[in-house]
């Protein structure tokens, strides 16, 4: 099999690791970075850094995988626009925002041949001293088309994770990805910058800080992520993180409010039957409601998980293929392998 051409803009945490990781499978990687400090001990990893980003499109790679800050996008597309060979490279990205990130292709006039992706993958640090090939291990990405999107394009994306990274996907539409990310990602940022603060602030924090253990640990770890970093991946999905923000506040308000009326004194202690037994049942719903995700948890736990998941073999049709990816994604399937250019095996690894 011929290993695609792959070049890299950015080699910071998740463009390094990318690299690396390609290198590693073979491919022919090409990459620039806004200054060269990484440049030699890449070129020592066997990723051959180019001077400009002139440079990096005369190559005419496959892809071309934008792994820049968000912030900088628009000045990177605006300066490819006249350097990119659109008939052979196809650019794609890695922004955690897909919807914000196709305007600002569409505003350049590069969409035709664009497809997004988002690798669930990283940690909170930062920078090519931290970029490991194994960052990549078992991940999954989301790949973003809408309907002008070239199956061929997809393709070139799609094999690159799953061939040359030995990655899953799904494949999704921007709009559904952006809420998705908001939701498992940008507002649980959120929440552990809020816990921190909360101890910052606080006159016990001392003592806090020396009884905090695992739970604090696995709850806060996100927000030791730059905060600059944080903030402007919250600011590009803004209105998804406002929505889910307040639904979280009324979720913990509510709780407040039965927290209240079963306290054993004061206002509680005047409460009726009635209404205790109200928020005795509202106690009961708030911990029981997440079991669905509880059991899925254990499931994918159990050494033999992987064994249990079924694999199912798809046809991707010629037309109508964005939809139908999308009802896959939808049921809990993972693809982990093309069998041959419209034909896939998928795993159902995401049933809750």
């Amino acid at each position: 099999m011929v290993k695609q051409r792959i070049a890299i803009v950015g080699l910071g945490l998740i463009g390094g690791s990318l690299a690396r990781r390609l290198v590693n499978a073979g491919c022919e990687v090409t990459a620039w970075n806004h200054n060269d400090r990484p440049y030699a001990t890449a070129e020592t990893d066997g990723i051959t850094c180019m001077p400009t980003l002139a440079a990096l499109a005369d190559g005419r790679p496959d892809v071309l995988v934008l792994c820049n800050p968000l912030k900088a996008m628009p000045q990177i597309l605006s300066a490819l626009k006249p350097l990119i060979d659109q008939n052979v490279t196809t650019l794609t990205d890695v922004g955690s925002v897909k919807g914000m990130v196709r305007d600002q292709v569409k505003a350049v006039g590069l969409e035709n041949c664009y497809v997004g992706a988002h690798p669930m993958a990283g940690n909170e640090l930062s920078g090519w001293e931290s970029s490991d090939p194994a960052l990549y291990d078992d991940a999954l990405w989301a790949i973003t088309v809408d309907e002008r999107t070239e199956y061929r394009r997809f393709l070139a994306v799609a094999t690159m994770i799953t061939d040359a990274c030995a990655n899953r996907l799904i494949v999704l539409d921007d709009a559904t990805h952006d809420r998705c990310a908001a939701l498992i990602s940008h507002m649980p940022h959120v929440i552990a910058t809020a816990m921190v603060n909360e101890l910052v602030v606080n006159p016990n924090r001392n003592v806090a800080a020396a009884l905090a253990a695992g739970s604090w640990r696995d709850m806060t770890r996100v927000a030791l992520t730059d905060p600059d970093r944080t903030r402007a991946m919250v600011e590009e999905d803004a209105a998804n993180v406002e929505l889910l923000l307040r639904n979280m506040a009324n979720r913990l308000t509510l709780m407040a409010n039965v927290l209240h009326g079963v306290q054993p004194q004061g206002a509680g202690a005047l409460q009726t039957a009635a209404t205790q037994e109200s928020d005795a049942k509202e106690m009961a719903r708030f911990f029981e409601q997440g079991q669905p995700f509880r059991d899925y948890k254990t499931a994918i736990r159990q050494p033999d998980f992987m064994e249990r998941c079924e694999t199912v073999s798809l046809a991707i049709p010629a037309e109508g293929w964005q939809q139908m990816l999308l009802e896959s994604a939808r049921r809990g399937e993972h693809i982990i392998r093309f069998t041959d250019d419209h034909a896939v095996d998928v795993q159902i690894r995401s049933a809750v």
